[in-house]
């Protein structure tokens, strides 16, 4: 079975089913992932090294299994597939960003600011619509390349153990990759490793986003906004979305009790309702650009 086919059958896969309702293998990772920090960070005193040992303990092992499930051939097939669909959260991300849009055109702002809090970190319970639209939007973007775009470009550049070593770091970059006094050293390598597999993917996803709106615009805003937000790879990401969107995103945010100025990215108004629904058209879009790509590749090789 080709790797075109394969692929468009993982992601098919999700769109139809979205993640699984019980027993998804990340939730049990998880479990997993928040054994090993206690152990090896008690207290918040583990070290860099103690976080490299963690992350390695719960990655590598099931990264193994999952590439000597892929070398029985009557099974690479079938495992390659699955990999693929419990990597992918683009269903999850549709089904998380659409009420926030939907409450938000109902005039319901309560609920819309209920909904946008499962999607971001953020507090969220002072927000205005704007402040919910601008949350909606940044979320569907940067999420659109961590839990869709990055996973289809680690599936296709190394298969079922690329996505399933790339799913698991990002998971733990989620659990333990934050810049705070718990896990500033244990986290620290969880973090960086991210960072490294999200680089490439990230700007493949920037290119994307500005080629399926204001091209000029968005490689004007990921060429001068992007340097100067905190992460590597979502400022690209976010700058050339919003370039393409023509909105504006970035500004202030409250994290954990306190205000964080962010730079502006993006040019245009701010956004509303139909914003959040216009990123995940651009995220949707880029899926089957992605796929009408390889798929041509494989037909041009062939």
């Amino acid at each position: 079975m080709s790797l075109a086919l394969i692929t468009c059958a993982g992601v098919a896969l999700d769109v139809a089913l979205g993640e699984p309702r019980r027993a998804h293998p990340l939730v049990a990772f998880g479990r997993l992932a928040s054994r090993l920090e206690q152990r090896f960070n008690p207290a918040g005193g583990g070290w860099r090294s103690h976080g490299v040992t963690a992350w390695c303990l719960a990655v590598l092992p099931l990264t193994l299994l999952t590439w000597l499930l892929t070398q029985v051939t009557s099974l690479a097939w079938a495992v390659d597939i699955f990999a693929l669909y419990f990597a992918l959260g683009l269903r999850s991300l549709y089904e998380h960003a659409l009420p926030v849009a939907q409450a938000l055109r109902l005039g319901n702002l309560p609920l819309a600011r209920e909904r946008v809090g499962w999607m971001v970190s953020r507090n969220t319970a002072a927000l205005d619509a704007t402040g919910v639209a601008r949350a909606g939007t940044e979320s569907v973007l940067e999420n659109g390349s961590d839990a869709v775009f990055a996973a289809l470009f680690w599936f296709i550049v190394a298969g079922a153990p690329g996505v399933v070593l790339y799913r698991l770091s990002n998971t733990l970059d989620a659990m333990w990759g934050y810049r705070n006094e718990r896990f500033e050293r244990f986290g620290w390598a969880a973090a960086k490793i991210d960072d490294v597999l999200n680089y490439i993917p990230a700007r493949l996803v920037a290119l994307t986003y500005a080629l399926l709106g204001n091209v000029a615009l968005a490689l004007r805003c990921w060429r001068r906004q992007a340097p100067m937000w905190d992460s590597p790879n979502a400022g690209p990401v976010m700058a050339s979305g919003a370039g393409s969107l023509g909105v504006s995103l970035g500004g202030a945010a409250e994290y954990h009790g306190e205000v964080h100025e962010r730079p502006r990215l993006g040019e245009g108004p701010a956004p509303r309702a139909r914003d959040i629904e216009r990123a995940m058209n651009r995220v949707v879009a880029g899926v089957a650009l992605w796929l009408l790509c390889l798929t041509l590749w494989e037909v041009g090789i062939a």
